[in-house]
C-alpha cells in the first residue's frame, strides 16, 4: 500500500457512507485503499462526543481548523513558563523534540506540546537560542545529502539478499556497522555498531581504518554478544567481512539512507565529536559518556524506552556493553 497524504473531503464522505452500511473498520480501510489505523484514528477524532454519529462535513471542518491554527501552536510554549522550562532542560540533556513530547505524552505531565510544535518554537525568534541544543545544531531544516563512499570488496553479497529478521527488525542481533573519521590533521577513526531492532548503540576507538583493526574490533564484539549479521557501506576497513564468519551483507552505491539507523546515530555522535576532531585525542571516557547519553534516551520508535532499557529487558546484555576504547 503506497503512503499517501490526509484524507480528502471525497473520502470522508465515501467514509461515512461505508460506516452507514455497517462496515467495519478494516473493511472500509480495503474499499478506500487506506490503512486501518487511519480509518481508526480519522472514526476517534471527529466523530461527535456525545452521540458519536461521523459527520464527514463536520469532520472536514475540524480539519480545516486543525491545519489553520497548527503553525501556532508554538506560541503556547512562551506562554507556558513551565512548559518551556522543561523543554528547555530536556534539550540541554540533547533530547530532540520527538522524544520530549513522547516522553511527556507517556508520562502524563500536566502540560504537553507536540514535537511539531516544539520544532516551530525552536525556529522562532524565541527559540533560537536553544537550537544550539539539537545534534544537528542547525537553526533550520536542511537538505538530506548522501554520503558518496564506494569501494572493490570481494564477495560482497547485496543488501537485497538481508533475511526478513534483519529487514523488518524483528530479531534482535542484526548491526548495522559505520566508521566516523578524524579531521584531515588528525589520526583514528571510531567503529559504529548498532542494532536494528533495539537500537542499541556501541563505539570503539580505531588507530586507522586498515581492514584488519576492524575485522578484530568487530569480532571481539559477536564474542561478547549475540549477533546474527552485519551491514556495511562498501569503505575499504570492511575488506575482511568474511573473516567475521556471519552473514554480511553491503549497501549499494551512493545508497547511505539503506542502512538509516547509524546514520542517524552518526549524527548524534557528532553533537559531541564534530567534524574535523582528532579522534586519536578524544578520551575513552568521553566516548563512554556519549554511549551512555545516546543509549539511555527515550526513544519514540522504542515506545519512548531507552535502547538500553530495552536490551536489559530482553537480558541481551549479560557479560557484555559497550566497546572499550
Amino acid at each position: 500500500m503506497k503512503k499517501r497524504g490526509k484524507l480528502t473531503k471525497a473520502e470522508r464522505l465515501e467514509l461515512a457512507i461505508l460506516r452507514n452500511k455497517g462496515y467495519g473498520v478494516r473493511a472500509i480501510a480495503r474499499v478506500m485503499d487506506r490503512h486501518h489505523t487511519t480509518i481508526s484514528r480519522e472514526i476517534a477524532r471527529n466523530s461527535e462526543r456525545v452521540s458519536g454519529i461521523y459527520d464527514p462535513h463536520k469532520a472536514q471542518h475540524k480539519a480545516y481548523v486543525k491545519k489553520k491554527y497548527a503553525r501556532f501552536e508554538w506560541k503556547k510554549i512562551n506562554q507556558h513558563k513551565d512548559l518551556k522550562a522543561f523543554i528547555i532542560a530536556c534539550l540541554k540533556k540533547h533530547w530532540n523534540p520527538d522524544e520530549i513530547a513522547g516522553y511527556m505524552k507517556t508520562q502524563n505531565t500536566p502540560f504537553y506540546a507536540s514535537k511539531t510544535a516544539i520544532y516551530e518554537w525552536l525556529y522562532s525568534t524565541h527559540g533560537l537560542p536553544y537550537c544550539h541544543y539539537l545534534y544537528t545544531r542547525r537553526y533550520t531544516k536542511k537538505r538530506r545529502v548522501e554520503k558518496t563512499v564506494r569501494s572493490m570488496i570481494s564477495n560482497r553479497i547485496p543488501i537485497q539478499q538481508r533475511s526478513r529478521g534483519a529487514n523488518n527488525r524483528t530479531r534482535y542481533g542484526h548491526l548495522e556497522v559505520d566508521t566516523i573519521v578524524s579531521g584531515k590533521n588528525g589520526s583514528g577513526a571510531l567503529l559504529v555498531c548498532i542494532d536494528r531492532k533495539s537500537r542499541y548503540l556501541t563505539i570503539d576507538k580505531l588507530a586507522s581504518l586498515k581492514p584488519e583493526e576492524t575485522q578484530q574490533k568487530l569480532g571481539t564484539l559477536i564474542a561478547q554478544r549475540c549477533i546474527r549479521s552485519c551491514t556495511f557501506d562498501n569503505g575499504i576497513e570492511n575488506r575482511h567481512h568474511e573473516q567475521l564468519r556471519i552473514p554480511t551483507f553491503f549497501c549499494d552505491p551512493y545508497s547511505s539512507w539503506q542502512k538509516g539507523s547509524i546514520e542517524h546515530a552518526n549524527k548524534m555522535i557528532r553533537r559531541y565529536i564534530p567534524k574535523g576532531t582528532d579522534i586519536s585525542r578524544v578520551a575513552p571516557s568521553f566516548i563512554e559518556h556519549i554511549i551512555d547519553i545516546i543509549n539511555k534516551k527515550p526513544r519514540r520508535i522504542l515506545g519512548f524506552k531507552s535502547a538500553y532499557d530495552v536490551m536489559m529487558e530482553k537480558q541481551l546484555l549479560k557479560g557484555s556493553g559497550a566497546i572499550g576504547g
